[in-house]
């Protein structure tokens, strides 16, 4: 558990009333993603939710009822936590954007080449680059998520290629919901369809140097029930 001298504030606005709960600036960003999502009593500092967290002013169990449906405020919290802003100080912020910048930078570095000397970009090189076409990184968002974009606003400035390949994948309908999420974060789906057995089944197309990250997700949110298959690769 966070002491309250290191927490932030993450706020949600819910039917005109705003609620609030004290929580470790990082592990409050790492509750969003399943797969790295610390336990709850890591990620608060009090358990308590409050109408103004700096005054110390307590949210009623009548208000939490009225705004999330119950008044218990474990389950409140995760509300707040998944769909709340995290209020962070300056220095918090900057330093959470230079560890994301990194990954970024770590991922360009990995999937992508020069397509004129067929090399890999020196990280320091992509990091100048991104440095001068003022890329902004998301402390929030997977780094992922974020390269393709920061790809393009390289491309004027650094002769860049991302190594691809599609992957088909197949797995039943009950993980359907907790994967289509995950798939798209990792590239773009260029086909689905559903089989007359209920299974979904798709093609996915994303960075080469991402495959065995992409595998182990799949494995690790269908508990291995999920059959892939490489089916091309190329470039863009």
């Amino acid at each position: 558990m966070v002491s309250l001298d290191d927490a932030v504030i993450a706020r949600l606005d819910r039917h005109g009333e705003r609620f609030e709960i004290f929580v470790d600036p990082e592990l409050a960003s790492d509750f969003r993603d399943e797969e790295k999502r610390p336990e709850l009593s890591e990620v608060l500092a009090v358990e308590e939710v409050f109408k103004d967290a700096h005054k110390g002013d307590r949210a009623s169990s009548e208000q939490l009822i009225d705004a999330f449906g119950t008044s218990d405020v474990l389950k409140v919290a995760v509300i707040i936590l998944e769909k709340g802003e995290i209020q962070l100080t300056t220095e918090q912020r900057k330093r959470m954007q230079e560890e994301k910048r990194k990954q970024i930078v770590s991922l360009i570095s990995r999937n992508c080449i020069n397509p004129v000397s067929k090399t890999p970009h020196p990280p320091q090189r992509i990091e100048m680059a991104m440095e001068e076409v003022k890329a902004n990184v998301d402390p929030f968002k997977s780094a992922e998520s974020q390269i393709n974009d920061i790809i393009k606003m390289l491309r004027p400035i650094l002769p860049i290629r991302m190594e691809m390949t599609q992957i088909a994948v197949k797995t039943q309908s009950a993980h359907y919901g907790k994967l289509v999420g995950e798939i798209r974060s990792y590239g773009k789906v260029i086909r689905e369809e559903w089989t007359k057995g209920g299974e979904w089944v798709c093609i996915v197309e994303i960075p080469a140097g991402l495959q065995i990250e992409f595998f182990d997700m799949l494995n690790s949110r269908t508990h291995g029930e999920v059959q892939t298959k490489l089916v091309n690769t190329g470039n863009h």
